[in-house]
Formats: structure tokens, C-alpha cells, sequence
């Protein structure tokens, strides 16, 4: 298995700190708001390489945050009048609906950063002993960038070319920094937010502090995998690096994984152009299994442009999917003998191959969208090959492989059977009937019926089926 690494601009095989065991920090969303497709993006790419590490047999201990303490957190509990608590409990709610609707398994922790104050205020602690920070006059504790000599490997930007500072490390009190590239680790409280006590200061903590302090501790000084969008190599992660590894001595991160933007009708996401979407926004039009498919259609470092074409494409995609899931239940509800014949399990060997290209895709880097076209050409194998003449276990062999490929990916393919009601099952037999009889026009009398019921009905060479208008 090769991934791409971020620290060192190159794949890399794959060989986990500790056999059989994969530790992994994925940054998740600061809950001030409904989640938007860009964040779902990461939540999406990084559960499906959990995945697939789970199916090669590794023990994933999978972490990712939810920040609940912020400047826009705090800004919107002052214009609604409430404890700032109440808006990031609001929105970590609805955020995890949104996950469970994509399909993205619960992290193994998913811890917050007001919980993890006491960490925090540890690490800071030690770096300041070790000469890595400092206090200024009002009580703000700054990073000495300077101090640790790997600064800018990640990100692989030159301090000299950083001196003239870099808008997203400008904050206030500029003025008090050592050096313009220092960047803050806690700072003074302001009337009307949440504060906490501090040796320093009472106040609350810098944005970059809390995931270094969050792994560390469910995680340890060392992890395999840290994960995110490529907006936060710089400085986030950049600076993640240089706290961590100032304070612990160790190497932070074995393997850095960073999805590319995700572009609205070839433009940047803003509320300002009109093309800001939110996750629950998408819902509203599709299943949320369709953006799923959708984000995996691409590979997760190659830019991917949001469209409703596109979304249309993802939709008929899964589709062909569920449909030859569904036909296969149809099919082993009708199955006449239970074992295999030779030329089945023949047949069954040749479907496994199409496995077998699932995993090397996967291998390479994660490449998605390689292994979805692999699931593909198992679903036209499976449609061209499984016929009401077919056994079950063979039947059932197909139906396998294609759920389990479908759930690596995290794609829920297998629609529960809804109960119609006794008069319209009624309808549909009496429509068989006549059309047994040649009564054509009956049974068309009975099709409109049951479409002005919101029931579709096509004949297919499996037999009839329906579907909701």
C-alpha cells in the first residue's frame, strides 16, 4: 500500500509505527454552523482510507475533533444571546446527523477542545520551560517559530520568505512578538467569552494548540496517519509539527494526507457568489449516499468540481448499483436450486479479478475513483451473468462482492424492501394477469392507476418491479 505524503512530496509504502495497528488524526470541522460540502469532503475521503485500512486487517484508532471554541462560535452566541456552549452542542448535533446520513462511521474519539483545556495548559507549559515560547506583557503566550529548526517542512516554505508575514499568521497584538512569524498559543480573555484559568492569563487557547494536544493524548507522541483539507498545511499543520515536536522530541507524523479543494461550477465556495452549499442544502435534492459517491468519483488530491451535471452522473452511478443489488434479491427470491454448478463457481473466480483491481487501485494512493470504475465492471459482469436459471449460493456469492467493495467505499447499496399496501399488491397481480391474457389495455388502465398512486412499474427480463414516483 503506497500514500502519498505530503512531508515528503512523494508515495511512500506504507508501514504502520506498530504491526497491525494504524493511528490516525483526521482535523474536523469547528461547529459554529451546518456543516458545508467542503468540509464533508474530507469526512468522506479519510473514513473510506479508514475503511479500507479495516478491510487489509488493521486496528484503526481513528481521531477526529470537533473545535467548540472560536472567534465565529463566540460571535454567534452574542448575536443570539446564549452561552457559547449552546451553539457548538447545537451544531456538533447536527453535524453528526450529517455524518451518519453520509455514512461516515462515529471516529473511535471525538473529542473537543474545551475538554482538553488542562492539556493544553501542560504542553504550553513544557514549551515554554524549553525555551520554544514566551509570554508577552498582557498575558499571551507565543510560539518562537524561530526555535525549532524544521519549521516549514511540511508546508516546504523557506522562513526567509515567510519574514515579511504571512496574513494567516497576522494577529492582534502584533506588536508584542519577538518576531513577526511567532504565532499565538493562549491568549487573554475578552469581555463576554468563555476564559479559562492559566498561569498566564485567564483566557483561552490558540486554534493550533488543540489538536496537537488532542492526539498526543488519545493517540500518543507518535502517530501514523494526520489527515485533512490542503488549506491547513499552511499554517495549521505547519505549526501542529512545530509544537508537537518541540514539546515531545519525537517525530509527530509518520504520513501526511491532504484532499484538494472542492470548487462549485469551477469557482471557490463563498456565501458572497451565491454558491455556498451546506450539506443539509444537498439533502434536500439527493440521497447523501449520492454526494458520497459523488466525492469518491475523483482521486482525493485532484481539485473536484461541484455541478448539478455532475451530481446528476453520481446519481445514475450509484444507481446502476443499487439497481444490480436489487435485481440479485429479486432473482435469489426466485432461485430453484441452492449449490453452485462448475460453470458458476468458474464464473465466480472471474468476478473475484474484479476485487482483486479494487484493492490495487485502493493501494495506489487511495485512487477512488479507479476502484469505483472496478465495482462497475463487477456490476455489468453480475448483470450479464446472473439469471433466474442461477443457484443461490452463486447468486448470493455476486451479491456479496458487490457489498462489500460497495461498503469499503462506505456506499450503502442494498435498499430495505418496503411493504406495499394490500390494494396496490392487488393491483400489480390483477395487471399480471391481464397482461398473461393479452389485455393490453387493462393492464395500461392499471399502470396509470398505480402512477396516480405514486407507483412506477417496469418489466424487466427478471419480472416486474416498482419503484416510488
Amino acid at each position: 500500500m503506497k500514500i502519498y505524503n505530503t512531508l515528503s512530496k512523494r508515495k511512500e509504502e506504507f508501514v504502520p509505527l506498530e504491526e497491525g495497528k494504524v493511528k490516525m488524526y483526521v482535523c474536523g470541522p469547528t461547529v459554529y454552523n451546518l456543516i458545508h460540502i467542503g468540509n464533508a469532503r474530507p469526512m468522506i475521503v479519510f473514513d473510506t482510507v479508514r475503511r479500507y485500512m479495516e478491510h487489509k486487517g488493521y486496528e484503526v484508532n481513528y481521531v477526529s475533533n470537533f473545535t467548540d471554541v472560536d472567534d465565529k462560535i463566540i460571535k454567534k452566541a452574542i448575536e443570539e444571546g446564549v452561552d457559547a456552549s449552546v451553539i457548538s452542542e447545537r451544531y456538533i448535533a447536527e453535524c453528526k446527523k450529517d455524518m451518519e446520513a453520509m455514512n461516515v462511521k462515529p471516529a473511535t474519539t471525538h473529542p473537543k477542545a474545551t475538554e482538553e483545556i488542562c492539556g493544553m495548559l501542560d504542553m504550553i507549559g513544557t514549551l515554554i520551560e524549553k525555551g520554544h515560547a514566551y509570554t508577552a506583557a498582557d498575558g499571551t503566550v507565543y510560539f518562537r517559530t524561530r526555535s525549532f529548526k524544521g519549521y516549514g517542512k511540511l508546508s516546504h516554505k523557506n522562513l526567509d520568505d515567510l519574514q515579511g508575514g504571512n496574513r494567516s499568521l497576522l494577529v492582534t497584538g502584533e506588536d508584542q512578538k519577538e518576531d513577526p512569524l511567532d504565532f499565538v498559543l493562549w491568549k487573554p480573555k475578552k469581555e463576554g467569552e468563555p476564559y479559562w484559568e492559566a498561569p498566564w492569563c485567564n483566557g483561552r487557547p490558540g486554534w493550533h494548540i488543540e489538536c496537537s494536544v488532542m492526539s498526543k493524548k488519545y493517540l500518543g507522541e507518535e502517530i501514523d496517519i494526520h489527515a485533512g483539507g490542503e488549506d491547513l498545511i499552511f499554517p495549521h499543520h505547519e505549526n501542529e509539527i512545530a509544537q508537537s515536536e518541540a514539546a515531545n522530541g519525537k517525530p509527530f507524523a509518520k504520513y501526511w494526507m491532504h484532499n484538494a479543494f472542492l470548487n462549485i461550477d469551477n469557482k471557490k465556495m463563498s456565501k458572497s457568489a451565491g454558491n455556498f452549499f451546506t450539506v443539509r442544502d444537498i439533502s434536500e435534492k439527493y440521497d447523501l449516499q449520492v454526494l458520497r459517491f459523488f466525492m469518491l468519483s475523483a482521486h482525493y488530491r485532484s481539485p473536484l468540481n461541484f455541478s448539478a451535471e455532475l451530481m446528476e452522473a453520481a446519481q445514475n452511478g450509484y444507481d446502476r448499483i443499487v439497481t444490480s443489488v436489487s435485481n440479485l434479491n429479486y432473482l435469489l427470491s426466485n432461485a430453484s436450486s441452492e449449490t453452485m454448478s462448475e460453470e458458476e463457481k468458474a464464473l465466480l473466480k472471474e468476478a473475484d479479478g474484479f476485487a482483486a483491481k479494487f484493492d490495487e487501485a485502493m493501494d495506489d494512493d487511495f485512487n477512488t475513483a479507479d476502484a469505483l470504475a472496478a465495482v462497475f465492471e463487477l456490476v455489468k459482469f453480475v448483470n450479464t451473468n446472473a439469471s433466474a436459471a442461477g443457484s443461490k449460493e452463486f447468486l448470493q456469492a455476486l451479491k456479496d462482492e458487490i457489498l462489500s467493495l460497495s461498503d469499503i467505499c462506505g456506499l450503502l447499496v442494498e435498499k430495505k424492501e418496503e411493504m406495499l399496501d394490500a390494494d396496490v399488491e392487488a393491483l400489480i397481480a390483477e395487471r399480471q394477469a391481464a397482461r398473461k391474457e393479452k389485455n393490453f389495455k387493462r393492464a395500461d388502465e392499471i399502470r396509470d392507476e398505480l402512477l396516480g398512486k405514486g407507483i412506477i412499474l417496469e418489466d424487466t427480463r427478471e419480472g416486474v418491479k416498482w419503484k416510488r414516483a
